[in-house]
């Protein structure tokens, strides 16, 4: 019985936080100029701590992207793929 309540203690320990929240937005990302851009955003993206997923249009010129709310946030994420040289915003 002991172990059992050691088991749950830890695991309620190592447990995401009941309000963090995976979250999936929409970026648009206009500067992308050439097929090889979407290669460079999504790598941009993917480093952000807490993203899961990016998926990222040259045709569409958008970024979508897949993230924990608790370990970043849409300013991160726009600001990743400013800093590799592609401005983005959220889309509406």
């Amino acid at each position: 019985m002991k172990r059992l309540l050691a088991s749950l203690a830890f695991a309620t320990l190592i447990a995401t936080p009941i309000w963090a929240a995976t979250q999936t937005v929409t970026l648009a990302v206009p500067g992308m100029t050439c097929a090889a851009c979407p290669i460079t955003v999504k790598k941009a993206l993917t480093k952000v701590d807490g993203v899961t997923k990016a998926e990222v249009s040259f045709e569409n010129r958008e970024a979508i992207v897949t993230f924990d709310d608790a370990k970043t946030s849409v300013e991160a994420l726009t600001q990743a793929s400013e800093n590799a040289g592609y401005p983005a915003s959220l889309k509406e």
